[in-house]
């Protein structure tokens, strides 16, 4: 049986996309930050999907993301319970407030959350993925990465001061990464994982609903969730390239919102970043083995 692990999977495109695997058979294991909605959302994926064979456990699964200590405690309480894992989906993910927060670990808050924390959950967890015939790690992206102004003495865009700028920066660094895991699981020839990036579309979830960016931004986010396509859209990518045989050995790939694989519009500029970021990643990712 496929295990699968799912981070902000309480609410939107992650419950969405953990009740599509539950009901093909696969063993989900759910992330969230409050304990007594993660509990609801795991009866209620049961119910939906008709699987029994959801495995839950509290101690594992509830984590601030923003907080790599809080990764490292979570992965340790997995380490406890699982010996290996099938599929990772760095599924969770936000816009923030214009306003700059800058978490504990000295981070900023959007980078934290959307870049080092599916950075670190890979790296933590990549022991129990080799383990798998078939690991897969999948990744969430956005269009809004040709938003980027990505700037390589500040990766953590402390400089920018737009909460949607600072977003789609994110997402052009989570390609960025996801091409050079890719790149050094082949070059350490571990060919039984994959790392692939989905983009799900803009669809009409919560996302966005609570961040102030600017009137115009805020006015965005209102009307998409009145006009975009149903959220169950947003799953569609995630889902095929956690359970489709299609994709079994192909890595570093974006995929669009409709499951094909495409070319991500990256600069030249853009695409030189990608290995100083993946060794700021891992330098930062070293405090927390």
């Amino acid at each position: 049986m496929t295990r699968t692990l799912i981070t902000g999977a309480t609410d939107g495109i992650g419950k969405i996309t953990a009740t599509n695997l539950a009901k093909m058979g696969q063993e989900i294991i759910i992330h969230g930050r409050n304990e007594r909605k993660a509990q609801q959302v795991v009866e209620e994926i049961k119910q939906d999907s008709g699987n029994e064979n959801i495995s839950y456990l509290i101690s594992y699964l509830i984590a601030d993301l923003t907080d790599m200590t809080a990764i490292q405690e979570m992965v340790n309480d997995f380490y406890k319970e699982f010996d290996h894992l099938d599929v990772l989906i760095n599924n969770a993910g936000a816009v923030l407030d214009d306003t700059i927060v800058k978490t504990k670990d000295g981070l900023e808050a959007t980078f934290a959350l959307n870049v080092m924390a599916p950075f670190l959950l890979t790296k933590l967890l990549l022991p129990a993925l080799e383990k798998s015939s078939d690991g897969r790690v999948i990744n969430m992206s956005s269009a809004t990465y040709r938003q980027a102004k990505p700037n390589k003495s500040d990766f953590n865009s402390f400089e920018n001061k737009s909460g949607q700028s600072r977003y789609g920066t994110s997402k052009l660094y989570v390609i960025l990464n996801t091409e050079s895991w890719a790149k050094k699981l082949a070059s350490e020839g571990i060919q039984n994982v994959t790392v692939n990036v989905s983009h799900p579309g803009a669809v009409a979830t919560n996302f966005g609903q609570n961040s102030d960016n600017g009137w115009l931004n805020n006015l965005v986010y209102k009307i998409a969730l009145k006009v975009m396509p149903a959220p169950e859209n947003g799953a569609i990518t995630n889902t095929f390239l956690a359970s489709d045989s299609g994709v079994e050995k192909i890595s570093g790939a974006f995929f669009d919102n409709k499951k094909k694989q495409i070319q991500p519009k990256i600069s030249v500029e853009e695409q030189q970043l990608a290995q100083p970021l993946f060794e700021y990643c891992e330098k930062i990712a070293a405090q927390f083995n």
